[in-house]
């Protein structure tokens, strides 16, 4: 079984730029319900391997991808925000940020850009891409389409509507904003190392 990972911060700790409010049901409600959809699923798979029956194995795996990457998204995403903090990037991840996009600047608004037309429910990615030894950006839609295979998340920007609407209404902008502001540099600098 699955456990949920423990906030590594208080609920209003964010403020004021991510609510109370908002984390409290981004992460007891929504995020512990993508823990509890995924352990049933693999429960589901469990039996599914242990009878030989494999008639709802689409279905199944399907929804294993859908909640498994919710989980992991999500994690990724409450890891690397945090209380309102001077950090910036390590000397080498912000090379390669100026290498990869021409600044930091141009990463930044592309990265903004991006995650202002994420079409549907996804979120917004840094990745580095192993294979072509290099960063990138990524809109992902739902948590598992169009993502390329092998990347690891560097940063991850939850832009699906339970993430922003309590707080921010319809205004994207003001979110991702906001999102700069509570970005905790020193947990990317590590996931980068």
């Amino acid at each position: 079984m699955v456990q949920p990972m423990i906030l590594p911060y208080s609920l209003n700790s964010l403020e004021p730029y991510y609510s109370a409010e908002t984390l409290n049901i981004h992460y007891n409600v929504l995020y512990k319900n993508y823990i509890t959809n995924l352990n049933n699923i693999q429960t589901k798979l469990q039996i599914s391997r242990g009878s030989n029956d494999f008639s709802n194995i689409k279905c199944l795996e399907k929804d294993l991808s859908f909640n498994g990457s919710g989980v992991i998204l999500h994690e990724l995403f409450f890891n690397n925000i945090g209380p309102v903090l001077r950090t910036q990037p390590s000397l080498s991840l912000l090379e390669q940020i100026k290498r990869d996009f021409g600044s930091f600047d141009a990463f930044k608004n592309q990265f903004t850009a991006a995650s202002k037309v994420v079409e549907a429910s996804g979120w917004c990615l840094l990745v580095w891409v192993p294979r072509f030894k290099k960063l990138e950006i990524l809109q992902c839609e739902k948590h598992q389409n169009l993502t390329l295979w092998g990347c690891i998340p560097l940063i991850v920007l939850d832009m699906w509507e339970h993430s922003y609407f309590l707080q921010y209404k319809a205004d994207r902008s003001k979110y991702i904003d906001a999102f700069w502001n509570i970005l905790n540099w020193n947990i990317i600098n590590k996931r980068w190392e």
